[in-house]
């Protein structure tokens, strides 16, 4: 496995790949990000490359976010990168890929980026999506993997590569949990172990909220009113707690796919987890 830093090298080293499996992150590794390697390992196939990128991208961080903290274990992740079947890590620094600043930018439609995650978290997505464009642009990959955790984070790159008209088909990874069913995430590590524990309290709140709606309740408002003032009561401090419509997360409509989308702080670490119904 090449680990590169530059995007001179990065391309040198495709240049004889026309399969290329492609999956960003921002490093800090586990079994979720790995197991969205080896799925584009399987997808690309023998003679293929896999790309693993690791860049904390400051563009998608708010002022009072993690960004100067945000766990960086580049060593670690390459080796455990190379035992996925990584064939290329591309780490580039913030002076490589944002040689200056970053005045060009992809800001996706309101309707989709600026509800849920993009409400709490203005310019998010314009963060997201404008490294991943970026990213897309440098590496060329024919496929992508993105993690299904990322719910909506999905959507909006899925949209975006079908308005750009981009090459690439996206595939969606399933979450990865852990044996007691916690979603596997970069910032579990925050939390102490009985925050861990208490953790368990969001998807179970979430497969509730879906639980009434297939028992037939309807009143969505009340519903997920309910749902937060739950984890109020046990300390969290939730942003939302919401049932919507898959092909869009619009708001729910019965006889549709549906999903559970949640988001919230527990002492100082916000999780966010997804079930579909």
């Amino acid at each position: 496995m090449q680990v590169l830093h530059t995007i001179a090298e990065l391309r040198d080293a495709l240049a004889l790949h026309r399969q290329r499996g492609f999956v960003p992150t921002m490093g800090n590794l586990h079994d979720g990000h790995l197991a969205l390697v080896k799925q584009a390992r399987e997808l690309v196939g023998p003679a293929g490359a896999v790309v693993a990128s690791i860049f904390v991208n400051r563009l998608q961080f708010a002022p009072h976010e993690d960004f100067d903290t945000y766990p960086r274990t580049l060593a670690r992740d390459c080796e455990l990168l190379d035992a996925a079947g990584c064939d290329i890590v591309f780490a580039p620094s913030e002076a490589e890929l944002y040689p200056e600043p970053q005045g060009y930018k992809v800001v996706p439609p309101g309707v989709l980026a600026d509800i849920l995650e993009g409400h709490f978290r203005p310019g998010f997505f314009t963060g997201v999506c404008t490294v991943v464009h970026k990213l897309f642009n440098i590496v060329q990959p024919t496929l992508a993997v993105f993690g299904k955790k990322d719910y909506q984070q999905l959507m909006v790159i899925r949209r975006m590569v079908a308005q750009m008209a981009l090459p690439i088909a996206i595939h969606g990874g399933e979450t990865r949990r852990s044996a007691e069913g916690l979603a596997l995430s970069s910032r579990n590590g925050y939390l102490s172990e009985a925050e861990k524990a208490e953790a368990l309290r969001l998807s179970r709140t979430l497969k509730a909220l879906i639980a009434r709606w297939q028992a037939g309740e309807r009143d969505l408002p009340a519903m997920e009113a309910d749902a937060m003032q739950a984890l109020r009561d046990a300390g969290w401090a939730p942003d939302y707690i919401t049932l919507r419509r898959r092909v869009d997360l619009g708001p729910a409509v019965a006889g549709e796919p549906l999903v559970a989308l949640g988001a919230a702080r527990l002492g100082s670490t916000r999780l966010i987890d997804n079930l579909e119904d």
